[in-house]
């Protein structure tokens, strides 16, 4: 049972200091049913997310939970300028056909060989995916992937399948490839390096698992004749190309971003400002020959793919989980929790990590990860400071990006790459995606289990 207003503000704030909610009712409940609201509007999926998350920041700050500068300094700025540049990055970027060229390099390297492409296009598609936005590299990559498929006369769907999983296993590798790593990389102040070191070897060991597991169940059973394959080998790669200038100025900014990211630390410098400077950077460069008119029509089609949807989705979301963590409700899932598991940072990290890991499996993990960043934050104190807490930012990281997998609207790049395979012919149903996918995803939350224990206990 849910505290009186009272008992409620976190211990630590007095009944002064608490929200003067409206009609005198009390913060923690609203903000408790406020919360449940939100979630089930999301999962409904009857309204966009960026509404419903907007409306809940709106009521948050007209019940009188947040003032509205509070819901202001409860935005993290950090994480949407991170996001905001890299979805720019990504938008000129992929002008240039860079990444179908990857995919048909890919191709090729193996001879065309219908295990060997299938098992070189997951390795692909995880190593951009840790680079860049995971849907974006799906929306890129899976297009490709019907054309090869279609050349060696091979069924397109083993390949989409594992280019799914591929993208979340990537985009776990470091801070910018899926959103809830940027957003815990931000609350918890972990650089660029720090999820390198923290999660790329866990993630190196699981994509292998990964390519190991889709050869037994599909790759060794694929074949193709001699005619189809050359027919691949023939593709012009370098066609793929259509701005190799652009290509050029786009590699050469990322390449620079990523030793910015790496140097984080000593410049004194946030992530979000790396990845704004780096988008005006390869904005400036892709439109510096241009007439002034023809630069407001290149930039109007450029801010044009930005997912302004997730944005503002972002911003309602951070207000409605500030509401709630000012309400005290976070502090005091965070002590019911450390009393559940006596305060033991291995049983907490191993609760973390599962329970993130089914949950994003059937919801959205960004609003998971946003509620669970300042309950784990709140635990530093009584589980002994920042660095104590560090397993705990690691298992919800690999949690909450892994756990995507599992089912077919665990991730947005799950439905990106079912909506493509589609709209091409190759249906993606819900139980037969479940049945593979469920148990690979299981398999992986093992192995970031063992790992988690190995590296912290």
């Amino acid at each position: 049972m849910l505290p009186s207003r009272a008992e409620s503000v976190g211990g630590n704030e007095s009944l002064e200091t608490a929200p003067a909610v409206l009609f005198g009712l009390d913060p923690l409940w609203i903000a408790t049913a406020l919360l449940i609201a939100t979630y089930a509007a999301i999962m409904s999926e009857r309204v966009n997310r960026a509404i419903v998350a907007l409306l809940g920041a709106g009521l948050m700050i007209a019940l009188g939970l947040l003032t509205q500068e509070q819901a202001v300094q409860g935005i993290d700025f950090n994480t949407l300028g991170l996001l905001t540049g890299m979805m720019l990055i990504v938008a000129v970027t992929r002008r240039c056909g860079v990444f179908q060229y990857l995919a048909i390099a890919a191709a090729q390297a193996t001879r065309a060989s219908p295990a060997g492409v299938l098992a070189l296009l997951a390795i692909v598609t995880a190593v951009v995916s840790a680079l860049l936005n995971n849907v974006t590299v799906v929306l890129l990559v899976a297009p490709v992937t019907l054309v090869i498929c279609r050349e060696l006369k091979v069924p397109p769907y083993p390949y989409l399948f594992s280019e799914i999983f591929a993208s979340n296993i990537g985009g776990t590798a470091t801070l910018i490839g899926d959103p809830p790593n940027i957003m815990i990389g931000s609350a918890a102040r972990l650089d660029f390096m720090d999820f390198v070191y923290g999660l790329s070897p866990v993630i190196v060991f699981v994509l292998l698992i990964h390519c190991l597991a889709i050869h037994a169940i599909w790759g060794r059973k694929l074949a193709a004749g001699a005619e189809a394959r050359a027919r691949v080998m023939q593709l012009d790669r370098k066609a793929a190309i259509t701005e190799p200038l652009l290509m050029k100025q786009s590699v050469a900014v990322m390449l620079a971003m990523i030793v910015a990211f790496a140097f984080a630390g000593p410049l004194g410098v946030r992530e979000g400002t790396i990845g704004m400077f780096g988008a005006a950077i390869l904005l400036l460069l892709d439109n510096l020959t241009r007439r002034p008119e023809h630069q407001h029509e290149r930039l109007v089609e450029t801010f044009n793919e930005v997912e302004w949807i997730t944005i503002f989705f972002f911003v309602g979301l951070f207000i409605v989980v500030a509401g709630v963590d000012r309400a005290g409700l976070l502090r005091l899932l965070a002590d019911r929790l450390i009393a559940a598991t006596g305060g033991d940072t291995k049983a907490l990290t191993i609760a973390i990590l599962w329970a993130s890991a089914l949950l994003s499996a059937i919801i959205d993990n960004i609003p998971f990860v946003a509620t669970m960043i300042p309950v784990i934050k709140s635990m530093a104190p009584a589980l002994g400071g920042d660095q104590a807490i560090l397993p705990l930012w690691w298992a919800l990281s690999l949690g909450a990006c892994l756990g995507g997998n599992g089912t077919l609207i665990g991730a947005s790049a799950n439905l990106t790459v079912a909506g493509i395979g589609e709209r091409a012919g190759v249906p993606f149903r819900f139980l037969e995606f479940l049945k593979l996918a469920l148990p690979l995803m299981l398999l992986s939350i093992v192995v970031s289990h063992l790992y988690l224990l190995w590296r912290f206990f």
